[in-house]
């Protein structure tokens, strides 16, 4: 189902996106970034019905230009300048599951090895070579695929190689992809290859979100009748894609122009020279797009908001955004009939020097708190203590110590969940561990025990020459072990139990370094927290570690410390998940001092023992983070850990230098 390009309400940035990048695919793609049910997918869909048609060589399976042909096409070679068929541009969709070989392509090595042929069967990359590629929640791509995109995005090259068997076609295209932020974001490796990036919503005001209902309501009611009444202005559209794309070689990017571009990235203080590169591009595109024959300083300012949102991002933790007034400050700077001027004659500051103001992200810190802590807070007691006043004036006291590079905790044994960083696992990408005879097509051998099984065949087989006579029971699969990411569910005691503001700070500093490890390792979170009355689970499982950041921040401290509670609450989703998600191995991380409180009478600390032991009992993976401080220690966080079968660790043992120290520490002693 698709809609009429024009259709769709309320995406003025990402039509304009969409429309340069069909101009000049050079800009690199685009990323498309909002929450669900806001027509993502369904606008990208509508651009391949305006999108020029291509010229293709007959029976090419790579779609080669029959101008200037790819000389080293596996279908080829093909003559320069013999006419082919004209077929309209491929929208081509990546699905998140998909294995490398349908997206790379495959070889059939048992052909390869037994017949001596060198059969190619292409995958998506080569379809959508000269189209569009399309990649839904690309958030959630395996990180091997991503490689692969890397790969073929940036060099325009598509390779598979199979045990010295290679081959190598053509694979431009237009890359796609749409997400959303709540599940997790993007790769940094993958985010900075995206030319532009857009965010969308849904529009809120009432007569816009009529006028897309009534649309969907006559395509329901009328398809074709639907799609012929807006035809007419989608050939339009094409026509002026076409008109821009004539026009583009013919665009001037001015001295004055590309000083502008320049300036505003320098101010933006973004990485490298890809930004530069991509908004210099974004412009010629735009004055093409626009009619005119050289760029202004209206399409550098619509370059910079579309190129650069994403480039400014220093953690995980940022969202994507640009200050406007630190754009037109830059703008004004790089004028050539304007040079920068100091402070004001009325004694006013001088004007921003693009460094980051207050409104940035780049302008707080990860707690996302600037205010100073207020003096004389007092922390919440062991009581009840559950008033709404108490728990803000917590919430705004209570912010996180500066995050730290984590040491990697991991899941014993060897699990075969999806490709991730963390545990080790049977994966599709790693070092080879060893060999199996193969159920299915052979994708990849492992050549010296497939020799090795041939080898005493030979003189049965009639072996006369040099070559060896291989069979299909002679064939192995190479067996792999890389890493898994895991799910990593957070169980974090918010009762007054934990003290005073400092000690809370630096617990939630410690998560919010875990939480970004997590990040990295590719890794599913969840978050447990307990105090007072119960516990209560402050985050489903997801991707978003950013949501997981955020709630941390935000979490009130105070009253009993129901550990048990937290304990069965973990159980529970971890349950939930095993049925969900079988393949993906849960780390429990436990964040606590070991005490706990319950009502008068109840053997508190027995229970939350119990618990831990049933946890145990069910195979669960966990670690222990130990927050007792001060002169005197009851050690009740071992004995936890010790119950549920866990490492413990100290909050000061969780940073990798501390790890480093330690094995250092334990060579020099031996």
């Amino acid at each position: 189902m698709t809609y009429p390009f024009g259709a769709v309400v309320g995406m003025d940035d990402m039509r304009l996106a969409l429309l340069l990048n069909a101009v000049s695919p050079a800009i690199g793609g685009v990323l498309v970034r909002g929450e669900k049910g806001t027509a993502k997918s369904t606008t990208v869909r509508a651009l391949a019905a305006v999108l020029p048609p291509v010229a293709v060589v007959a029976g090419c399976r790579f779609a080669c230009d029959p101008a200037t042909p790819d000389p080293g096409c596996p279908d080829g070679p093909h003559d320069a300048g013999v006419p082919g068929p004209t077929r309209p541009a491929r929208l081509v969709e990546l699905p998140v599951g998909a294995s490398e070989d349908r997206v790379v392509g495959s070889l059939d090595l048992e052909r390869a090895l037994t017949e001596g042929v060198k059969a190619f069967e292409p995958g998506l990359l080569a379809a959508a070579n000269r189209g569009v590629l399309y990649v839904d929640e690309v958030n959630l791509l395996h990180d091997h695929l991503v490689d692969l995109l890397l790969d073929a995005a940036a060099l325009g090259t598509a390779y598979v190689e199979r045990e010295g068997v290679s081959v190598r076609h053509a694979a431009r295209f237009l890359l796609v992809g749409t997400m959303n932020p709540e599940e997790g974001e993007l790769r940094p490796q993958l985010l900075d290859r995206f030319g532009l990036t857009v965010e969308v919503a849904a529009p809120r005001d009432p007569a816009e979100r009529a006028e897309v209902v009534r649309r969907r309501f006559a395509f329901d009611a009328d398809p074709a009748g639907f799609g012929a009444a807006w035809a007419p202005e989608e050939a339009g559209l094409a026509a002026r894609i076409a008109e821009a794309r004539t026009r583009l070689p013919r665009v001037v990017l001015s001295d004055d122009a590309l000083r502008q571009v320049t300036a505003v990235c320098a101010a933006f203080d973004v990485d490298g020279l890809r930004a530069d590169l991509v908004t210099a591009r974004t412009a010629i595109a735009h004055a093409a797009w626009s009619g005119r024959d050289e760029v202004t300083e209206d399409d550098v300012r619509v370059a910079a908001r579309l190129a650069l949102p994403h480039r400014r991002r220093r953690n995980p933790f940022d969202a994507p955004g640009l200050d406007d007034d630190t754009l037109e400050q830059a703008l004004e700077d790089s004028r050539p009939d304007d040079p920068p001027e100091g402070p004001d004659d009325d004694g006013g500051a001088p004007p921003p020097d693009g460094g980051p103001t207050g409104d940035e992200p780049g302008s707080r810190d990860l707690d996302g708190d600037s205010a100073p802590e207020p003096p004389g807070a007092r922390d919440l007691d062991e009581g009840d203590g559950e008033g709404q006043g108490a728990a803000a004036r917590e919430r705004a006291a209570v912010a996180p110590s500066d995050p730290f590079r984590a040491r990697r905790l991991e899941v014993p044994g060897i699990g075969a969940g999806a490709a991730g960083r963390r545990s080790r696992a049977r994966s599709e990408r790693g070092r080879v561990v060893g060999s199996v005879r193969p159920s299915g097509p052979v994708t990849r051998l492992h050549l010296v025990d497939t020799v090795l099984a041939a080898a005493p065949h030979q003189v049965a087989r009639g072996r006369t020459g040099p070559g060896l006579r291989v069979t299909r029971e002679d064939l192995r699969q190479a067996t792999l072990e890389g890493r898994e990411g895991n799910l990593v569910l957070f169980v974090v005691d918010a009762s007054g139990s934990m003290g005073s503001r400092q000690r809370m700070g630096a617990v939630k500093g410690a998560v919010l370094s875990l939480l970004l490890d997590a990040y990295q390792r590719r890794d599913k979170v969840g978050l447990v927290t307990f105090r007072g009355g119960g516990a209560e689970l402050a985050l489903p499982p997801t991707w978003s570690v950013e949501a997981a950041a955020a709630r941390l921040r935000t979490l009130p401290t105070g009253g009993r410390t129901p550990l048990a509670a937290g304990l069965q609450r973990a159980a529970e989703v971890l349950r939930v998940e095993r049925v969900r998600d079988p393949q993906r191995r849960p780390l429990l991380v436990v964040v606590t001092d070991g005490r706990a409180t319950g009502a008068r009478g109840s053997d508190a600390l027995g229970a939350a023992h119990a618990a831990a032991r049933r946890l145990a009992g069910a195979g669960t993976a966990g670690v222990v983070v130990d927050c007792e401080s001060g002169p005197v220690r009851l050690g009740l966080a071992g004995v936890l850990g010790a119950h549920l079968g866990a490492q413990t660790l100290r909050l000061a043992e969780l940073a990798a230098d501390a790890l480093a120290a330690t094995v250092r520490s334990a060579r020099e002693a031996a």
